[in-house]
């Protein structure tokens, strides 16, 4: 099975989708543009629509309206076998009756590929998973990182342009699951198959994604880079769904971004008055001494002075709460040595190149 190239992985366009279950409105006309060849994460909390529109892409849902096309190929009324995509499944879905030879194979079977083309594809497939010799295990003596790949490796033999992966990895533990997302990232650049992927982990969508498309009550928030998504979130959901954070109410008047008195540096011109959050992410705040303030803010950057709170140790960092001095509470992570008295007097700088303001809906 010789590695694909971006140029045969195909586009995904979606128009106007739409699902509902009764009263429930799992997707509201949903517009979403998949580029060739990338590595694209519908990312959403439970019950966002993430999982039906990827059903929908899968054709193992049916939308109410819409349209669905692979390239230029409307599949909306396609079955799944005749869409040519490769499905992970969150279960992995692999069949405890075959050994592993026979569940990678059994795509390839059904489209009647001959028996010596099948072990070789089947070979090249499980060396790309890294399980070459283990075509004979069966299922149940498999670990669940193992049962991950045989599921990927099924996905792939027939080499599809399209990848859809429904939470793959969630069933696997926090060492596994990091190494796996470095895996499946690595795969996807050998092979460069659009890739559509779900998961409600946004350290996982952020890790491993092209772009990210941010799904909540059926409807796309957001749709941009993982690092654009992070640093510049469109709404208070994504800044607050996305990492660690604190919203801070501000008002913008006359060209001004105010936090009652205090005016607030950022970064290019401020937006039209009104109502926004001032995004506070706890490893953009940084610990000052006192004599370094006046210089930090003739610098043009934002200080916010509290007092320390309770502290939580997290291995490489200190998780530390900081209440301001209007009893807001906020916190900063910072290094170990850095750590901080119950009680003290905090000094805290934002960079105005880190002050993102957030609309207050």
């Amino acid at each position: 099975m010789p590695p694909k190239t971006h140029s045969e992985a195909l586009p995904i366009r979606i128009r106007g989708v739409s699902k509902t279950y009764g009263p429930v409105c799992a997707l509201q006309r949903m517009d979403l543009d998949i580029r060739a060849g990338e590595f694209l994460t519908l990312l959403g909390p439970s019950g966002s629509g993430k999982t039906t529109l990827l059903m929908i892409l899968a054709g193992f849902i049916r939308p109410d309206c819409g349209s669905v096309c692979f390239g230029e190929r409307e599949v909306i009324l396609e079955p799944p076998h005749r869409r040519g995509v490769g499905m992970v499944f969150q279960n992995y879905a692999l069949f405890p009756h075959m050994d592993v030879a026979a569940n990678v194979a059994y795509p390839l079977k059904l489209r009647r590929v001959a028996a010596e083309e099948r072990r070789h594809r089947v070979h090249e497939a499980l060396a790309m998973v890294q399980l070459s010799g283990m075509e004979g295990r069966r299922i149940d003596e498999l670990s669940g990182g193992q049962k991950q790949r045989v599921a990927l490796a099924r996905a792939i033999v027939f080499a599809p342009r399209i990848l859809l992966m429904d939470e793959p990895l969630s069933a696997l533990d926090k060492q596994l699951r990091e190494q796996m997302q470095l895996e499946l990232r690595q795969l996807h650049e050998r092979l460069g198959q659009t890739t559509v992927y779900v998961t409600h982990d946004q350290r996982e969508a952020l890790t491993m994604s092209d772009r990210v498309a941010v799904i909540n009550e059926g409807q796309l928030m957001q749709l941009d880079s993982p690092q654009h998504i992070y640093d510049r979130p469109l709404n208070s959901f994504i800044a607050d769904f996305i990492g660690e954070s604190v919203l801070l109410p501000v008002q913008v008047q006359d060209a001004q971004v105010r936090r009652g008195e205090t005016v607030i540096a950022v970064d290019g011109p401020p937006p039209a008055d009104g109502a926004y959050y001032l995004l506070l992410r706890p490893e953009r705040l940084r610990i000052l001494d006192p004599a370094a303030i006046e210089a930090r803010r003739q610098e043009g950057h934002n200080i916010f002075s509290g007092t320390a709170g309770p502290s939580t140790y997290q291995g490489d960092s200190i998780l530390l709460q900081v209440e301001l001095d209007d009893a807001t509470t906020i916190r900063v992570r910072h290094e170990i040595d850095q750590r901080r008295a119950e009680g003290e007097t905090i000094h805290l700088c934002l960079a105005r190149d880190h002050t993102a303001l957030v609309p207050a809906e």
